[in-house]
């Protein structure tokens, strides 16, 4: 069964860090595409920061050089490394994976709320 669980959202003042964890089982994220993505109510849900199964890397132009995707394939783990937040940067922030039968799988969400 596959499963992802989303943890490390909480509330932080503006200029503050968060780190984001995504811990999988049932996929192996090192050769899986994984990405983190946000979504505000009543919005769509975008894709924030993504990794390849090749490690290369990606992210909203509203995040670079703010967030960092990585990878940790020992604990198959997906992280988003938050610094510098912003009040815009609220948001349920959701991992996905690739993963069998050519599914994309979700996670349930974690809330990041940024004070100003």
């Amino acid at each position: 069964q596959v499963q992802l669980v989303e943890s490390g959202g909480g509330l932080v003042q503006a200029g503050g860090s968060l780190r984001l964890s995504c811990a999988a089982s049932g996929i192996t994220f090192s050769i899986n595409s994984v990405g983190w993505h946000r979504q505000t109510p009543g919005k769509q849900r975008n894709l924030v920061a993504g990794i390849t199964r090749g490690g290369s890397t990606n992210y909203a132009d509203s995040v670079k050089g703010r967030f960092t995707i990585s990878r940790d394939n020992a604990k198959n783990t997906v992280y988003l490394q938050m610094n510098s937040l912003k009040p815009e940067d609220t948001a349920v922030y959701y991992c996905s994976s690739g993963g069998p039968l050519g599914r994309n799988y979700w996670g349930q969400g974690t809330q990041v709320t940024v004070s100003s």
